[in-house]
């Protein structure tokens, strides 16, 4: 078995990653776990431990996706919570504009339950997780810092491709291995 998620690779200026160091600085009082730089990934779909035998056909349904897809523009913008100001769970940025990530991300759900795999109950809501709180100490500080940092955005990127990552997780942290990269196409 191999815990498998699609994803789309997302490596931010250094403008954002500047603004980003700052929050984290900033919070460091608080325990939250912060997706390394390296790591950093929107989620199309996450599929969990799957048979290695079921590899050929999800890397057969993403080509034929990734072939219906051409590449497109994104950004970064703003800053929020998952989870209700008295219990936040997710720090994330947004994206924008999201409507080819949207067609995108459904294309996948689509395809991938015709292969078995059941579409995510949850609206799909295109977002960058940027870190998972585990305790927040002063809410009310933790708050005005997300406010402070609400407007972050970063410079326009093309997204050309979305990858079939293996998660491999670690008690330092996840390792992602990219086990294929399927560009777009059309």
């Amino acid at each position: 078995m191999k815990r498998l998620f699609i994803a789309i690779k997302i490596q931010p200026d250094k403008a954002f990653l500047d603004q980003l160091l700052q929050l984290k600085q900033q919070l460091k009082h608080e325990r939250i776990k912060w997706v390394e730089d390296q790591n950093v990934h929107i989620t199309l779909k996450f599929l969990g431990d799957t048979e290695v035998k079921k590899i050929p056909d999800i890397e057969r349904v993403l080509q034929q996706v990734a072939a219906s897809h051409s590449s497109f523009a994104i950004r970064l913008v703003r800053l929020g919570i998952f989870g209700s100001s008295y219990n936040p769970r997710v720090i994330w940025a947004g994206i924008e504009p999201y409507d080819h990530l949207i067609i995108l991300m459904k294309d996948v759900h689509a395809e991938l339950k015709t292969i078995g795999y059941e579409p995510d109950r949850q609206n799909l809501v295109p977002h960058l997780t940027i870190g998972r709180i585990k305790e927040i100490k002063d809410r009310q500080l933790f708050q005005r810092i997300i406010e402070k940092f609400s407007k972050i955005s970063s410079q326009e990127m093309i997204v050309t491709e979305c990858i079939l990552y293996e998660s491999i997780l670690k008690k330092e942290g996840p390792v992602y291995l990219n086990l294929k990269t399927f560009p777009f196409e059309n």
